[in-house]
């Protein structure tokens, strides 16, 4: 602001680095599943797409308690868009989030300071899926005085979709309900890692496929633990290649409803990590007493915990 004939232009470009393409592709392979592979592809290209809504952007001072020093937000609708700022010459660091007005369910919080801002979903019991990609980016910049500068941001995916793909043919259910659970609940800005405050379900959507062909259920959160405890945003040349867990580390709840009401759960637990930006796609079979048994190439990385006969709890009207 020192020299009005200086420019400080920020260029932004979202980087969609998933593997949903070739997960499809190699999971869905079976000629049943030609037009659930499809349906899939285009439910979830409603959100692994490289096209930002809006963009919320925070400067912080680098001394001190990293407090905010300004705060801008733009409504992008596009992959790549450029800002000219108007901030005074000084360090920052630079925190952006893309598509949270996309979102209801995932707000920015503390964001007045840098190392507080996080994106946190909201606390329930049981959340609807995220409806849009959120993406992500953190970049140190020296404005300096008198020279012309740009400055790139690459914003990256901080969500990922889990998808379970059921065979019913010969079982007769009446129902199926699917839900996900293991999840993240929150995400710091600065440092691109993640918490887990508490473990919230997850509702899947089911996507639309034709009558006789397989179920398919699909849902849209944070991603899981990874096998060591730690989880970071994708920074690697080969993002989605990670070690299984001796443990779940998230799981499938399947609820099938028999002829005759009863309703068996199945538990389905994963010991491969679901990163930000990634599709995983489990495929199983529902046998004629309800249960699912995972099938494919996952199947020895599931786990399987089976309940006949299972009862839901029970559903209040609070008056308020």
């Amino acid at each position: 602001m020192r020299d009005c004939e200086t420019d400080y232009t920020l260029d932004y470009q979202l980087k969609l680095v998933t593997n949903m393409t070739t997960e499809l592709k190699t999971q869905l392979v079976l000629a049943s599943e030609v037009s659930v592979q499809a349906a899939l592809q285009q439910e979830l290209q409603k959100v692994f797409v490289d096209n930002a809504h809006d963009v919320n952007l925070s400067f912080y001072d680098v001394e001190g308690d990293s407090l905010r020093l300004h705060h801008e937000t733009h409504v992008m609708d596009a992959s790549q868009s450029s800002y000219t700022l108007y901030i005074p010459v000084r360090k920052y660091m630079h925190l952006a989030a893309a598509n949270l007005e996309e979102n209801p369910l995932v707000s920015l919080v503390n964001d007045e300071k840098c190392h507080t801002a996080r994106l946190h979903q909201e606390i329930r019991d049981t959340l609807d899926s995220h409806t849009a990609g959120i993406f992500s980016a953190r970049k140190l910049m020296d404005i300096q005085e008198g020279v012309d500068q740009q400055f790139n941001v690459g914003l990256f995916m901080v969500n990922c979709a889990a998808t379970l793909v059921l065979d019913t043919l010969g079982s007769h259910v009446r129902n199926v309900q699917v839900y996900t659970s293991g999840f993240a609940t929150d995400f710091d800005l600065a440092d691109s890692t993640y918490r887990f405050q508490y473990t919230p379900i997850i509702r899947t959507k089911q996507v639309v496929t034709p009558a006789g062909d397989p179920l398919c259920f699909a849902s849209v959160q944070f991603p899981s633990r990874e096998a060591d405890g730690t989880k970071s945003i994708i920074d690697t040349d080969d993002p989605f290649t990670s070690e299984a867990a001796d443990h779940a580390l998230w799981q499938y709840r399947v609820y099938i409803t028999l002829q005759d009401g009863s309703i068996t759960e199945t538990l389905l637990g994963v010991r491969m990590p679901l990163k930000a930006g990634q599709v995983k796609v489990v495929r199983g079979v529902v046998t004629k007493q309800g249960a699912t048994e995972p099938q494919g190439d996952y199947k020895q990385m599931v786990t399987t915990t089976v309940q006949m006969d299972w009862t839901p709890g029970l559903d209040w009207e609070v008056d308020l």
